[in-house]
């Protein structure tokens, strides 16, 4: 869980930038095949120059946001979804009699061509598909030279999937049961009879019409079955190790995707080949190139030659992540990196990005491409040094490069780092309306000056800048885009400089200056996770920006807000969330008294909120869990939520400090 210690309203000057010291392994060079690794080395370079020339195509055409290599991964999910459902859809009607399979395939394809049809030629388009995101998706993934170190398991889990991705496709081949599906099963018996094991046995099986029974096609179903969902297993297994995967590409995508299968499906439907008929040798057949390659040189090369091949290339790739061999010690190299404002700490392995660094640890990072593309998660090394990576020059110019930019989803870390997120710009407002929510709180709404308007994420805050420069942070309190006006929850500190001036001199039409927007305190969006909000005080304000967003946006997650406050009158805007509660079935709120008074009349619950919480969830795995409140509240309450099963990447918190000294006006 990565806090950002903030000062939210007055700030605590005694903090300053916590000292990092380097934990990691003394450097040694890595002695391998000088000749191999120049070998791997030019065709990185040639690799990279080709991806960076298609990639600045594709952003063009689709624009940095929707640029399909950017989203590979999620794609392959997206068309393993759609094979699967068609698969459904078609296995409902299939039937696995080795006399009926041809027929009911037929009546599928043109009894109801209007859907039947169409779904047989999105199953066949989809896998396909599959077949070419993943070829590209390891391809880029070699070029980038993102497959060595602790990469290694998701490089190899994705060389299974290949596999098992072709097993699956070479396997459905077979049940439609025409010409193709015959030479199909045919060739591969012989491929496999190879094998001292089989000894000739499962050709015999198509040696002649009627060789073939029913319980052979019994035996493909349960194949193509069982094997998709040892597919969909490895697929999950292989997503583990990537902080934050994307396992659904933007609707965008999705619908392009679905429009050019549907297109494809009409233009070129998939067709049966006539019906199989082992009393005669198919001699020739049209053949699927994504998957069956090879097939054609099993009459052309003996079949040992083939398994040599097929083994030797799946070994060259099992040990990619190893070639040339590196000394280990190197290899657990790790690095302490530092990011702020907010003093968010972070350790970063050998070759791993500073986005993955951070996102493993739990800091919710400002990013969106993760491929050097958009410019998102720009930020500035202020000290150490860093291999920039692999990226779009419209992302991160040379100019900004010589000024200390960086990318944090490309640069890896070759020292300890001190890292400064992009400062947003200064703006000019006024006070537009002020009311007291509670004796120490104040609804404080500014009014922007000029045409630009304010873009900010739910959650984010603000820096208002006071004479002499210095600054109070505050939370944004609405969702983006309700209000031309931007609200915040202002609590009276005793002897605060701002706050002070705020309850006893300001008043409507005051002009002030502000930064930002600040901050990546915001809801995973691609996260399904249940959710559970943790307020202390006005860490209700951007808990509830986060809220009226997600109300907005309909999202359906089951949410539960926990406010913690002293006494009935700092529930300064109970009401709201108990309409929430009434409006949204999804939404619950679970107000706690840590010193309620006795003309509260309380009956509620009382005590510490985070204790709350792990009394109505002795266990939060599977939960994602959101804090904003002092200081003291999330350190004291965050071993107590990871000792109870929350995940460390699914805790995010905006932790701030206050100043009770008295500031000398």
């Amino acid at each position: 869980m990565g806090w950002r210690g903030r000062a939210l309203q007055e700030p605590d000057h005694a903090s300053s930038l916590k000292v990092i010291h380097e934990q990691s392994f003394p450097h040694t060079k890595p002695q391998h095949s000088q000749k191999g690794c120049e070998v791997i080395r030019r065709l990185q370079s040639a690799g990279q120059s080709v991806l960076l020339r298609i990639e600045n195509g594709f952003n063009l055409f689709f624009g940095q946001a929707l640029n399909p290599l950017y989203h590979l991964g999620a794609i392959t999910f997206f068309l393993f979804w759609v094979a699967l459902a068609s698969g459904i859809y078609l296995y409902v009607f299939f039937d696995t009699g080795v006399n009926e399979a041809y027929e009911s395939v037929e009546a599928l394809t043109h009894g109801q061509w209007y859907l039947g049809g169409i779904i047989r030629s999105l199953h066949r388009y989809a896998a396909d598909g599959m077949v070419i995101t993943m070829l590209v998706h390891m391809a880029r993934y070699f070029v980038l030279n993102r497959y060595r170190s602790f990469r290694w398991f998701s490089w190899v889990t994705g060389v299974f999937l290949l596999w098992l991705t072709y097993a699956s496709g070479i396997n459905g081949y077979m049940l439609p049961w025409d010409r193709l599906s015959q030479f199909v099963a045919t060739t591969t018996a012989e491929w496999l009879d190879w094998f001292p094991v089989f000894a000739g046995s499962l050709a015999r099986n198509f040696a002649f019409e009627g060789s073939v029974n029913d319980r052979l096609f019994s035996l493909l179903s349960f194949l193509h079955i069982g094997i998709p969902l040892g597919l969909l297993i490895v697929m999950w297994v292989h997503t583990q190790r990537v902080p934050r995967a994307r396992t659904s590409p933007p609707r965008e995508i999705a619908l392009m995707l679905g429009a050019t299968l549907l297109v494809l499906a009409a233009l070129k439907p998939a067709v049966s080949q006539g019906k199989a008929d082992l009393a005669v040798a198919v001699a020739q057949v049209g053949l699927d190139w994504f998957y069956l390659p090879l097939y054609p040189l099993i009459y052309n090369w003996s079949a040992g030659v083939l398994w040599a091949l097929a083994f030797g290339a799946t070994l060259l790739l099992l040990l990619v992540p190893w070639m040339p061999p590196q000394r280990r010690r190197g290899s657990l190299r790790e690095f302490q990196i530092s990011f702020r404002p907010g003093n968010l700490s972070a350790v970063a392995r050998a070759g791993e990005t500073l986005l993955e660094a951070g996102l493993r640890r739990g800091i919710a990072l400002p990013y969106d491409c993760r491929n050097g593309g958009c410019g998102v998660c720009k930020a500035t090394l202020v000290h150490g040094s860093v291999d920039y990576g692999v990226y779009q020059k419209s992302a991160l110019s040379d100019a900004e490069r010589r000024s200390g930019k960086l990318l944090l989803c490309c640069a890896c870390a070759q020292s300890n780092l001190d890292v400064e997120l992009e400062e947003e710009r200064e703006w000019q407002a006024s006070v537009g309306h002020m009311s007291r929510l509670a004796p120490d709180v104040m609804l404080l709404q500014l009014k922007l000056h000029g045409s630009t308007p304010l873009e900010f994420r739910a959650g984010q805050y603000i820096n208002i800048v006071l004479d002499g420069g210095e600054t109070r942070s505050f939370s944004f309190a609405t969702a983006p885009g309700k209000s031309e006006l931007i609200e915040l929850h202002v609590r009276l500190i005793p002897g605060g400089r701002f706050t002070t001036h705020v309850f006893t001199q300001m008043k409507e039409g005051d002009r002030l200056r502000f930064r930002g927007p600040f901050g990546a305190f915001a809801v995973q969006e691609e996260s399904h996770r249940p959710i559970i909000f943790v307020a202390g005080a006005t860490g209700f304000a951007p808990v509830k920006s986060m809220l009226e967003q997600a109300f907005e946006r309909d999202v359906r997650r089951p949410m539960v807000l926990y406010w913690g406050v002293r006494s009935r009158k700092d529930l300064y805007m109970a009401e709201l969330p108990e309409r929430w509660e009434r409006e949204h079935p999804n939404f619950s709120f679970v107000p706690v008294l840590s010193d309620p008074k006795p003309e509260d009349h309380w009956t509620g619950r009382t005590g510490l909120v985070h204790q709350a919480i792990i009394e109505d969830f002795p266990t939060l795995q599977g939960y994602e869990l959101y804090a904003c409140g002092s200081l003291q509240m999330v350190r004291s309450a965050h071993p107590e939520f990871i000792a109870h099963g929350l995940a460390e990447e699914a805790c995010f918190s905006d932790a701030f400090t206050y100043s009770p000294r008295v500031v000398p006006e």
